[in-house]
């Protein structure tokens, strides 16, 4: 009888839970994932964005099993590969005895811009303890070649191979050496348009370079991902317990690292056993950064080094892609108000991508997205100058 009525009524399977599940996560993914950014912006900047750079206008899909800021940011680290590219290293000096490394790519080759003296150079600018061999570094730097771009890499000092000469390293609010960077390459190729490329940190700096230039800039356009906006933010939310373990200690790691490694030359001016004893970002910035340029205390330093009370001083076209989620710069720092009516810079804020992540596709190998974006809208500005000069009063520069 008990066999009897097991045969009557089978035993529940697993696929039709399975199935069930599955089909609501994907239902959750496309509806409420795989969203259009949003884009901030004055009207006729905003226009000139839609009709030429249609990224701005597609929904943006993360990586549907690491679509969180946290996990697009770890995994672009574990998982994205890395283009080979082999540079032409040069060496220049600044006004206080130090010298900084530029890595080139010619791209000779061009059939875009066949014209060396004229092709277009964009200037790269690596995050903080970054440098010319990042991965997100060698994808941009490859898509321009493909776009038939020459790029520079500026290296931070310290971190582009070469020997550290004085006891300065570098510091987000400091635009005295990307301001020689720039006088130097269009000193260099003065018939070439520049653009230029931050990357967090690099970003944070470029920023203030086109605050602190105004209509004296050099470049004609830039673009910025993941930047820091707010630093008492951004300090605020790395501290956080798991952020902390997961980005500050690693990044003040390698901080440390490089102090030590030029001991001998810092050493002569600050203690640098105080500064190894550093056991987050900020206290490295209050033991070295703010102490080596000049500030009276590490808050003094991040207000001075923040991006988001100097936009009304920027005078240059620039494009700023941060996702909502990033755990280093949180929704809450963007400055979403001032950029909606600003005439020259406007935001692209996915709701996913984390820090320099924006990963895509099922096997994220390939900085896909962050691509898009520079291809598109270093293309736009290059290409569409004329219209550019009418939006904006500014057309492109040499």
């Amino acid at each position: 009888m008990h066999a009897e009525s097991r045969a009557q009524f089978p035993p529940f399977g697993w696929t039709p839970l399975f199935l069930a599940v599955g089909g609501s996560w994907l239902l959750y993914y496309w509806t409420q994932i795989c969203r259009r950014p949003r884009l901030v912006s004055s009207g006729p900047l905003r226009q000139f964005l839609e009709s030429h750079c249609p990224v701005v206008m597609e929904n943006f899909c993360p990586t549907f099993w690491c679509h969180g800021g946290r996990l697009q940011t770890i995994v672009r680290v574990m998982l994205t590969s890395k283009p080979h590219i082999s540079y032409r290293n040069e060496v220049i000096g600044t006004d206080d005895d130090g010298q900084i490394s530029l890595d080139w790519i010619d791209n000779d080759e061009s059939t875009h811009f066949p014209d060396s003296a004229s092709r277009p150079t964009i200037i790269l600018l690596p995050g903080l303890t970054g440098n010319s061999q990042q991965s997100y570094i060698l994808y941009l730097v490859s898509q321009a070649r493909s776009d038939g771009y020459r790029c520079v890499v500026f290296n931070n000092r310290g971190f582009g191979g070469e020997k550290l000469l004085t006891h300065r390293t570098f510091c987000a609010s400091n635009t005295e050496d990307l301001s020689r960077v720039v006088s130097h390459v269009h000193s260099c190729l003065p018939a070439a348009p520049l653009v230029a490329v931050g990357v967090s940190m690099g970003g944070m700096l470029l920023l203030n370079y086109l605050a602190a230039t105004g209509d004296g800039s050099q470049l004609c356009a830039a673009l910025v991902f993941s930047t820091l906006w707010n630093v008492f933010v951004s300090t605020s939310s790395l501290e956080q317990p798991l952020n902390y373990r997961l980005f500050n200690r690693s990044l003040v790691i390698t901080l440390r690292d490089t102090v030590n490694k030029f001991r001998d030359i810092i050493g002569k001016v600050l203690d640098v056993d105080y500064i190894l004893q550093s056991r987050s970002i900020r206290e490295f910035d209050e033991r070295y950064t703010s102490v080596v340029f000049g500030y009276s205390s590490c808050d003094e330093y991040y207000r001075n080094a923040s991006p988001h009370n100097k936009l009304q001083k920027i005078k240059t076209p620039v494009l700023c892609l941060n996702a909502a989620d990033d755990p280093f710069s949180p929704s809450e720092a963007l400055p979403m108000d001032e950029a909606s009516s600003h005439p020259y810079v406007a935001l692209l804020v996915p709701a996913h991508g984390g820090h320099i992540g924006f990963l895509e596709g099922l096997f994220p190998h390939h900085q896909r997205y962050m691509n898009r974006v520079f291809s598109q809208f270093v293309g736009a500005a290059l290409l569409q100058q004329e219209e550019l000069r009418n939006i904006t009063g500014k057309g492109l520069k040499n």
